[in-house]
């Protein structure tokens, strides 16, 4: 069996994709593999918090090859994922951080289903009303709320800077990146961005923007994103650091 596809000559054609799942070190993660013509060799990564895996291959590389280079490289995934956080499941009594924020999650269920931020005496709260069993939800609409909110004032902002326009801004909970540009004006940001302090949501913002101007990670790219968020070095070394964390966090 091959990954090869029939080319269309004339119309550039979307990367072929296989999905699957692969059992290693006691997990079973779904599996992504990626025909890609830019390929000359067979490249494995382990998405953002664990959550799955993917691997970028040649155009017309066997099913057995892929098999292959899967077992040549399970002790180095099973020593990589040993170091991935814990994925915690949203529940009262956790802390969830908000803009970097830890708050602690009340579950209030004689109101109507929405969300509130507080504090009492023992700090900051994230009080969720309605059934318990829509709690991961409701905690997950919120964040999608309050980064559709922050966002696309950021992005107004930062559009303004650099004198471009983005087509369309959308969110979606993305494991693999934080954010992305399309050559067409559209950005995309994980709404999970909203667990990290406001520099880091702000940087993030930026450095999308940014790729509305330069469509690359040149020299030039950087410099404007250091025009729009001069600390981009210590926000991106942050979400380096803690991103992982936040996107092993279970809203299901």
């Amino acid at each position: 069996m091959s990954f090869g596809f029939f080319r269309n000559l004339t119309k550039p054609r979307p990367a072929p994709v296989v999905e699957r799942e692969h059992c290693v070190a006691g997990r079973t993660l779904p599996l992504k593999i990626v025909e890609s013509d830019r390929a000359r060799r067979l490249t494995l990564r382990i998405d953002s918090g664990g959550r799955g895996l993917r691997i970028t291959v040649p155009p017309g590389l066997r099913r057995g090859e892929v098999e292959k280079f899967l077992d040549r490289h399970q002790d180095w995934l099973e020593q990589r994922l040993a170091k991935v956080p814990n994925r915690p499941q949203v529940r009262p009594g956790i802390k969830i951080p908000v803009r970097g924020v830890p708050h602690r999650i009340v579950h209030e269920p004689s109101k109507r289903g929405t969300v509130t931020l507080s504090r009492d005496e023992r700090g900051p709260l994230m009080i969720v009303h309605g059934d318990r069993v829509h709690l991961p939800r409701r905690i997950a609409d919120f964040l999608k709320r309050e980064a559709k909110r922050e966002i696309e004032a950021l992005v107004v902002k930062h559009t303004g800077a650099v004198g471009k326009r983005a087509k369309a801004i959308r969110f979606k909970d993305t494991s693999s990146r934080w954010g992305s540009c399309t050559s067409d004006g559209n950005l995309s940001f994980s709404w999970r961005i909203m667990m990290a302090p406001r520099p880091v949501i702000n940087y993030l913002v930026a450095h999308e923007v940014a790729h509305l101007k330069e469509m690359n990670h040149g020299p030039k790219f950087w410099k404007l994103c250091e025009q729009l968020c001069p600390d981009t070095e210590r926000c991106k070394d942050w979400l380096k650091r803690n991103g992982g964390a936040l996107q092993a966090i279970m809203f299901e």
